[in-house]
C-alpha cells in the first residue's frame, strides 16, 4: 500500500506467490528494520521482558475491514489469512500465546503517520519506504510483493501488455499506497487518476465503469478477480524496480524498544521456513500474471 489501499481462503483457490516482490522504495537485502539507538538489547527480548503497551499482552493493529487473503472473514483475531497468521507467529516467537494478543483497529494511513501509537506493531500490507521510516520504525520485511493492474474483461485495456498501453486509461488506486505510487511513477497516465479512501470504493468504481482499471498488490488482485469482481481480470504485474523487492513490514512507533526484537522474530520465521509455509498456505497456487514492461 500501502498508498495502495489494502485487501486464500479455504473456500477459494489460493493465490500465486510471486517469488519476486511489489509497491515502494527499494530495500536493503540485509535488513529492512529501522532499528534506532534505543532498540532493545538481546536480553530484553526474552519473554516477559518486553515493554509492551499492556503488561503481559501484545497489542497488534490493523485496519477495518480486514481484507482477504490477508485476513479471513474480516476477523484478524481468527489466525486465518496470511497476515493474521504472521502476527500470531511473531507473537509466539516473542513469547506471547494467542490469548495474550489484543487487536486494535487502526486506519491504514494512521498506522505510519507521525505520532505516538496505541499498538506494539501494526500489520496491514504496509510497504517499507524511506519516507515512512521518517515517522515510524519497520521490522524486517515479512513479504515480497508486486503491484498489479485489474481491468474488466471487455475493456480494451484488458489487453495491455506494457505500461505504455495503460497511459490513456482512467486509473484508480487507494490513497497513500504504493499502488498509487505505481500509477503515478510507473504508468504515468495522461489522465488524472482517481484516488479512493479504501479499495472497496476502487472496486465499485471499476465495476461501475467509473475507471478503466485499478492498481492493487498482486495477491489482492487475484482475490478481487476470483471472488469479488469476476468480470475483471488481472492484466499483469509490474517487475521490481532495479531488481529490488518491495516488502511489507510490521510498523512500530518511531524509536520503539521493540523494533529489534520484532525484526529478530521475523528473521527467525523466515530462516526456519515459517513465512514460506504461510505464503504457500494462504497466497499460493494461482495462475501467474504476465509482467508489464
Amino acid at each position: 500500500m500501502h498508498l495502495t489501499a489494502r485487501s486464500l481462503f479455504p473456500a477459494l483457490p489460493a493465490l500465486l506467490v510471486i517469488a519476486a516482490a511489489t509497491a515502494c522504495a527499494p530495500q536493503d537485502t540485509s535488513s529492512e528494520a529501522d532499528a534506532s539507538s534505543s532498540a532493545s538489547s538481546a536480553s530484553s527480548c526474552d519473554p516477559g521482558a518486553l515493554a509492551t503497551e499492556a503488561k503481559g499482552k501484545l497489542t497488534v493493529g490493523t485496519d477495518k475491514p480486514a481484507y482477504a487473503p490477508w485476513f479471513q472473514d474480516d476477523d484478524p483475531a481468527s489466525g486465518r489469512g496470511f497476515e493474521s497468521a504472521v502476527a500470531y507467529a511473531v507473537a509466539k516467537a516473542l513469547g506471547y500465546e494467542k490469548n495474550q494478543v489484543v487487536w486494535q483497529t487502526v486506519p491504514f494511513n494512521n498506522s505510519f503517520a507521525p505520532g505516538e501509537k496505541n499498538f506494539d506493531f501494526d500489520v496491514n500490507q504496509i510497504s517499507i519506504s524511506d519516507e515512512r521510516k521518517r515517522a515510524v520504525d519497520f521490522s524486517s520485511g515479512y513479504y515480497d510483493v508486486r503491484q498489479a493492474v485489474i481491468a474488466l474483461k471487455d475493456s480494451p485495456y484488458a489487453k495491455a501488455t506494457t505500461a505504455a498501453g495503460l497511459k490513456g486509461a482512467k486509473l484508480g488506486a487507494q490513497v497513500g499506497t504504493t499502488s498509487l505510487d505505481t500509477v503515478n511513477q510507473v504508468i504515468k497516465p495522461t489522465r488524472q487518476p482517481a484516488v479512493f479512501q479504501k479499495n472497496d470504493f476502487a472496486k465499485s468504481a471499476l465495476r461501475n465503469g467509473q475507471v478503466d482499471a485499478i492498481v492493487v498488490d498482486l495477491p489482492t488482485a487475484f482475490y478481487i478477480t476470483s471472488a469479488e469482481v469476476p468480470d475483471a481480470k488481472v492484466v499483469g504485474q509490474f517487475a521490481d524496480s532495479a531488481g529490488a523487492a518491495e516488502k511489507f513490514g510490521l510498523v512500530l512507533d518511531k524509536g520503539s524498544a521493540l523494533t529489534s526484537c520484532v525484526s529478530r522474530a521475523v528473521d527467525g520465521l523466515r530462516a526456519d521456513g515459517t513465512l514460506a509455509a504461510l505464503e504457500k498456505q494462504w497466497l499460493s497456487d494461482a495462475v501467474n500474471a504476465p509482467v508489464l514492461k
